[in-house]
């Protein structure tokens, strides 16, 4: 092997554990202190947060906890795995504003310690140090570790996966190692699908040892045909039993058809079928890289020119801890631009192994001028963004009345702030550019936590109009909703009827009239999950309202009895009470059921 390459990696770690525990500490305060704060001081946000939430609520109150249900209704586009950590945290805590993101904080956790661990291990201490550091100053990482979407819990299971098979392909630390990375690999899967992508490592692994048989690292990194290896598949297979098969079985006992189509459609439609003929978020095949990286791989994605020559020299050199993350990396995109829909956090998992191998060259990258002076001019440019935004809205210019009217928020102070706070980061880091980003990041990640928080709290959920709605209708009342936003669901005091999420509008409305005329708990009102749902009983006393948005057609209403109930979420809310009934409305079709909810406690 190359001299160069010899010279990375004989750096072992072992040469400072004074150095490694200093680095863990800090470490340890820097991360917490970025990913932590804030949790507690919002409620979950569209547009995925409420439907975990709601769904981890309804664990804990109705005591069903292996089928994932929103209002009554099965959840079938993902396995509970992520949905259960939330539950479990809210039963411990009681506190759903502190639960729901903790599961996220707690894995980005253990994922930037994994990096540090890698980098440290592959090249030394620093290195490790580097490398988890630029991990928590990039924005798509910090951004998911403090959102409450599945991505941020299997990027976690796959640096696991990336991780044991790197300790076992080019550390050569025992076969232990590739089985720990199959088992997560699996729990990956049974979390969001695509759990398996470390596996894809092995493709550079195989070429280059191929292709250049002579490199190695020690003598025992062979590949020997054994059979270890294929017990790797079944080890990851069996983790993705330890739901699989509960599930099916559930579903054989409960001979119940909203099952089995609940277990076709996320065997199926949700996998094979949502990877290549997606049904939303459709985007070219470059969408990634001309949309994403540039900008939510900041900052690294500012130091590609440079990186690309160091990468391009590790290659030839035959170091392959770049050969084989790179090669990684580079699948992993291939994996996601092939596939029609596309979702920016889809390649979150790619960054760490980005940072991981970006490590080893920042220190000679940021001893050069212009990488410097890219990352200083970003700050400024951010921050003189932030600070005019702030004046025109406090100016009045027309732009920012349209945004202050369309969402009920006045921010200027706020960007003024940020504004003001980022450029005296970089005036006081002139002389030291780098440590503008350094500095500007985490403040911002700070305010944002806090003041954003507490600012946009108000816009990003719906309680304004609940809130006008507790002081128009009795208390006893239930509430059904047409156009269902999980959120609205959340933050309802009252019972919360729904007619199903991909129910059309024309069928939902006639459900609805059905549903808003008939007598409470009525049989043919119940639902047919109900027992599955423990549901309270509803009083007979009870009076039925129906929410609905400004603009949608209906036919089986008197509309000018509606109330107006506020704004949230981009529409205009509409309280029908059941004096808007018309006469007559043409019955919904028989598939078409009413799903009901009885919160216990109020969120």
């Amino acid at each position: 092997m190359h001299s160069s390459t010899n010279y990375w990696f004989n750096k072992t770690y072992f040469q400072s554990g004074e150095q490694d525990k200093f680095n863990l500490v800090w470490l340890a305060i820097i991360a917490i202190g970025i990913i932590f704060i804030g949790i507690g001081l919002r409620d979950p946000w569209p547009a995925d947060e409420p439907r975990f939430a709601q769904i981890a609520r309804e664990m804990v109150e109705t005591g069903q906890w292996f089928f994932p249900m929103r209002g009554g209704e099965l959840y079938p586009d993902k396995p509970p795995i992520f949905m259960w950590s939330i539950a479990v945290f809210y039963y411990l805590t009681g506190s759903l504003s502190i639960s729901f993101l903790l599961p996220n904080a707690l894995c980005s956790l253990l994922t930037t310690f994994l990096i540090y661990d890698l980098g440290k291990r592959l090249w030394s201490p620093q290195i490790g140090w580097y490398a988890a550091l630029l991990l928590l100053l990039s924005l798509q990482f910090v951004l998911q570790a403090k959102s409450a979407q599945i991505d941020a819990m299997v990027c976690a299971w796959i640096t696991i996966g990336i991780y044991g098979l790197v300790r076992h392909l080019l550390l050569n630390d025992g076969w232990r190692w590739f089985m720990l990375g199959c088992f997560f690999m699996g729990i990956g899967v049974i979390t969001k699908g695509v759990g398996f992508l470390p596996i894809l490592m092995l493709i550079p692994y195989v070429v280059t040892r191929f292709m250049q048989p002579q490199l190695s690292f020690s003598p025992k990194d062979e590949i020997k045909g054994s059979w270890q290896w294929f017990a790797g598949i079944l080890v990851l297979l069996g983790a993705t039993l330890l739901w699989f098969i509960p599930m099916v079985y559930f579903v054989e006992q409960s001979q119940n058809p909203l099952f089995e189509q609940y277990r076709d459609n996320i065997l199926f439609k949700q996998t094979a079928k949502r990877y290549a003929h997606s049904w939303h978020h459709i985007k070219p095949f470059w969408f990634y890289i001309v949309e994403v990286v540039p900008v939510f791989w900041l900052p690294i994605s500012l130091l590609f020119p440079w990186l690309a020559k160091h990468w391009t020299k590790a290659i030839k050199q035959g170091d392959r801890r770049i050969t084989l993350l790179l090669g990684w990396i580079i699948l992993l995109l291939l994996f996601f631009s092939i596939s029609p829909g596309k979702r920016g956090v889809y390649i979150l998992p790619a960054l760490p192994v980005l940072a991981l191998i970006s490590a080893p060259y920042l220190k000679n990258i940021l001893s050069k001028v212009w990488p410097k002076r890219l990352i200083f001019g970003l700050v400024v440019l951010l921050a003189s963004i932030s600070l005019i935004i702030g004046i025109a809205g406090f100016i009045e210019i027309k732009a920012t009345l349209k945004l202050s009217q369309k969402y009920h928020i006045e921010p200027w102070l706020y960007f003024t702030f940020i504004g003001v706070a980022g450029l005296l980061v970089s005036f006081f880091s002139r002389h030291k550019k780098l440590y503008s980003w350094i500095i500007a990041i985490p403040l911002f990640w700070v305010i944002y936590s806090t003041w954003g928080y507490q600012l946009l709290n108000s816009v990003k959920t719906p309680r304004n109009v609940l809130n006008n709605i507790v002081k128009i209708i009795p208390q006893n009342s239930e509430l059904a909703m047409l156009g269902f936003k999980e959120q609205f669901l959340l933050f309802s005091p009252f019972s919360f009827t729904h007619f199903g999420y991909h129910t059309k509008h024309q069928q939902a409305q006639r459900k609805a009239w059905a549903w808003q005329g008939a007598r409470p708990n009525s049989p043919e009102q119940t639902n047919s999950l109900e027992q599955t749902n423990s549901l309270e009983p509803k009083s007979s006393e009870t009076t039925r309202y129906l929410l609905t948005f400004k603009g949608a057609a209906m036919p089986c209403y008197d509309m000018t009895k509606a109330i107006a109930v506020g704004r949230a979420h981009r529409e205009d809310w509409l309280l029908l009470p059941k004096a808007a009934r018309l006469t007559n409305c043409p019955a919904a079709d028989k598939s078409v059921q009413a799903f009901t909810f009885n919160p216990k406690t109020i969120i």
